[in-house]
Order: C-alpha cells, then structure tokens, then sequence
C-alpha cells in the first residue's frame, strides 16, 4: 500500500532534494558583521563574554574587514568605544572621533565594494550610559537628544557611512537624522532604523564590548519597547517608515521571531534583524561545553531568522558561517 504522505519523505531523501526544495536558503549575502574600534590600544582586546570577538584597533579593523569581504560579507556596521566620554556623547560626532576616523580609512580601502554601516546612538560616549541627554530627573530628554542623533548622523556621513541606524529609541529620531542628512547635501545615506528596538536582558555582553554601565541601575525601559508588547512594535516601524527611514529592524531576534513575521507581513522594504551579543554568548557558551555543535546550531538559528521574515541579519557568527554557506 502506497500511503499519500510518504511524499513528504520522498522529498527529503538526499541531501540534493532536500536542496532542491529548501523554502529557505540562507546565504552570505544575508550577513552584516557588527565590529568594535576603540581608541587608545596597541593591540585587539578579547571580550570575555562574547568569545571571538574583539575591540579592534584601527589596524586590526582594516584587517578583519577586509577578510570579511574576501569572505563575501557584503556589509560591516561599526561601533565606537572613545576615548574620553562626557554627558552628551561629543566624542559621536567629533570628526576625528573613532568612529569617523575608521569610516574615512575603510572608505578608502574597499571603496564601494562593502556596505559600511555605522551605529547611530551615543550610549557608547555618555558618561551615564543612557542614549541621550538625562534632565535633572534621571531621566533621557528625547527632543534635546534629536539634535546630538543629526549632528553624529552628519559626521558620519561626511566619514564615508553608506548607512547610519539610529538605535537609541527616541520619537521622531528618523526624521530629525533624515533632515540633517538632506541639509547636509548627503541624500544617498540611507537610514536603518532600530524600529522595534526591546528592553531585553540580552544585551549584557555587548555593554561589556563598548565599556558601558547605564546609570540608575541599567533601566532603559522609559524608551526601550517593553517586551510584553507587539502591536506597538508595528507602529513604530510604521512610524519610522512614515519618517523616511529606508530600512526597519527588530532587535533581538531570537525570542521576537513572532514580531519578524508580524513586520514582515506588514512592510515590504528591507527587514534587518540582530542576532544580539546574549544570543550570540548562549550559543558559544553551549558549544563550548559540548552541548550543542556549534556550527550546525548557528546555521540553524540565523536559518530561523531569515524563516521569519529577515532580509538582513546581524550577527557576530557572520564571519564564521560565511565559508559554511
């Protein structure tokens, strides 16, 4: 007797077939590799919470984008650690701040064979650690915090940035950035914009990566999406897309996968998703103990969030999974 379903295993008996029918192919191409350049070190500093990765120097940065490229990673997005930090994050929008000064020598060494990417906040340059100018209350000022957002969106752009993503989660940050960038005669950057950007427990590892300590205990959620929460995350992707962004994002990925799917089936422009420094640390931390293969769990994971709905995924595995796809 010949059941109907046997189909099913029909279609999944070689690995040819199972190639052949994949709904789902993840490639390079889907790869952006998140990078650290700090200021003021001789050599690349090892993050113990993130195993592999690394503050680069500006040396060391040259080097590793260009094997990421022989690899076939088509974008970078950069993260600056100053350094001098001060209550408004000046150091984001020096033109000789770390950040721009990397920008300006990658630009000149890959020309516009890579997409390079910068990281528009200035959690990274604040003395508090918070994303913004903190009033008298503790609390971040969002309109007085729009104008350091387009003054560091206009450096980088001048630096050579083919993309700036303003990830610090202030109302009307899109437009404010979109505005200066056009009154800067620089209407070619693109915005990514972290839309559906989440007070998650999974960033721990990154803090660590940019020397961070968020004043007051660490609490973003006065501007951070609540993670209880997924219609708001679709209007503030309809916001930032109202606001002129190119691209939106949902961050993380791992434990918002519904939230993907619901942008995805909402939106048609370009859908980012970023694997997150915890993310990232959980899977390595397994790994290492030999609880899980590494790397098919890695394949397995970034194919999950492409599933969802992502375009683009950022992700620290980029330069490892690269010569596996």
């Amino acid at each position: 007797m010949t059941f109907p379903q046997r189909r099913m295993r029909r279609l999944r008996h070689t690995p040819a077939m199972r190639r052949l029918v994949a709904e789902t192919v993840l490639t390079v191409d889907d790869l952006v590799a998140p990078l650290f350049v700090r200021d003021g070190i001789a050599e690349p500093q090892p993050i113990d919470s993130l195993p592999g990765v690394v503050q680069h120097t500006q040396d060391s940065l040259r080097a590793e984008v260009e094997k990421l490229a022989g690899l076939g990673v088509p974008a970078v997005i950069l993260f600056g650690i100053p350094a001098t930090k001060d209550a408004e994050g000046s150091e984001a929008w020096n033109p000789d701040g770390v950040v721009q000064v990397a920008l300006r020598r990658l630009r000149a060494d890959v020309g516009d064979d890579l997409v390079l990417m910068a990281d528009l906040c200035v959690d990274e340059y604040t003395d508090h650690g918070h994303c913004g100018i903190v009033d008298e209350r503790g609390r971040v000022d969002n309109d007085l915090t729009l104008d350091l957002y387009a003054n560091a969106a206009v450096a980088q752009a001048e630096a050579g940035a083919d993309v700036v993503a303003p990830s610090g989660m202030m109302d009307g940050q899109v437009l404010a950035i979109r505005d200066a960038l056009d009154e800067a005669e620089q209407p070619d950057v693109a915005i990514l914009a972290y839309s559906a950007k989440y007070a998650s427990a999974l960033y721990g590892p990154f803090r660590d990566a940019v020397d961070v300590t968020i004043a007051d205990g660490g609490d973003r959620s006065g501007y951070q999406q609540d993670l209880r929460n997924a219609r708001e995350a679709l209007e503030e992707i309809r916001l930032d897309l109202g606001e002129g962004a190119d691209m939106v994002m949902v961050k993380p990925a791992l434990a918002y996968l519904d939230i993907i799917a619901r942008a995805r089936a909402e939106v048609d422009v370009p859908l980012a998703a970023y694997h997150v420094s915890g993310e990232y640390a959980m899977l390595k931390a397994a790994a290492a103990n030999g609880w899980i293969e590494g790397d098919r769990a890695a394949i397995e994971i970034l194919t999950s969030i492409k599933r969802a709905g992502a375009d683009i995924i950022l992700t620290y595995l980029a330069g490892e999974v690269a010569p596996l796809l």
